[in-house]
């Protein structure tokens, strides 16, 4: 099961969605994007940018369950709340799999979604696709992709966010913690989705839990977060939390001051980001 204070933040979340929205009719919403779209055709609330964990760890029921996940949180009604309100009521989003420092596959390219029908026009591009069956696991290679597919978007907006999920640390490439503060440095927001359901150990090395490791080595940026999920079955409820939470910039405080990140549990120690060094 997600942990509690997860479903807590779940439910903070999406309350402070439909508070956020009821001072504003729906039509009003509708005509400020509208004026928005009209005067920044490029204007979108977030580029989001989803790097998905497809290396050999991954098991094709694992992949399965990923991909059903990502379908489902992007089609879900909360995810579809979290873009209408928001000041130009729509994202732009990219989705691709990743494995060694060599291995990123794009498998649904750059797309606005404005409403239900961009969604699941998106979310069919990721259950069409074939599975990946990719080596190793270079999170470092997967956040400067992320920042190039950024780069060559050219979206106008404030916020510019990598999303990434995986069941490992990066154990080929550069140093994933040097490549995450370049990234930080250019005003881009990295979010962790750990897969925690492995052990702490590969061949011969012991590395401590993943969560941990996220929080310390991977995330960074304004308003950053992570949420481990612990097993696979676990891992659409999380997904949509975390979408919802980035989506809306709820847990920006630039976006909604006064609301913190999610933080991880006190007192836990550093991690060392050098690992398979």
């Amino acid at each position: 099961m997600l942990i509690w204070r997860h479903a807590i933040v779940l439910l903070i979340a999406i309350a402070a969605l439909f508070v956020a929205g009821r001072p504003a009719r729906s039509s009003d919403l509708g005509a400020a994007a509208t004026i928005l779209a009209a005067t920044k055709p490029n204007a979108v609330d977030v580029a989001l940018v989803l790097a998905v964990d497809a290396s050999q760890s991954m098991d094709e029921g694992e992949q399965k369950l990923q991909r059903e996940g990502y379908v489902a949180a992007l089609t879900s009604p909360e995810v579809m709340k979290a873009i209408s309100i928001g000041r130009a009521g729509r994202i732009a989003v990219t989705y691709f799999e990743w494995g060694s420092a060599d291995q990123q596959v794009v498998v649904a390219p750059w797309t606005v979604i404005d409403g239900p029908d961009a969604a699941k026009a998106f979310a069919g591009r990721i259950a069409a696709a074939p599975y990946n069956n990719l080596q190793r696991t270079s999170i470092s290679a997967a956040l400067a992709f992320g920042a190039k597919l950024i780069d060559q978007g050219g979206f106008s907006t404030e916020r510019q966010v990598i999303d990434v999920s995986g069941d490992g640390p990066n154990n080929e490439g550069l140093v994933v913690s040097e490549v995450r503060d370049r990234l930080v440095d250019l005003g881009i927001t990295i979010n962790g989705l750990p897969i925690v359901t492995k052990q702490g150990t590969a061949d011969w090395i012991e590395y401590p839990p993943l969560d941990q490791y996220y929080e310390t080595c991977v995330v960074g940026g304004v308003g950053s977060f992570s949420i481990p999920v612990r097993g696979m079955n676990n891992f659409g409820a999380a997904l949509k939390m975390k979408l919802v939470i980035e989506i809306a910039g709820l847990n920006d405080p630039v976006q909604q001051p006064g609301i913190g990140r999610v933080i991880p549990a006190a007192g836990a120690p550093l991690t060392n980001c050098r690992y398979f060094e």
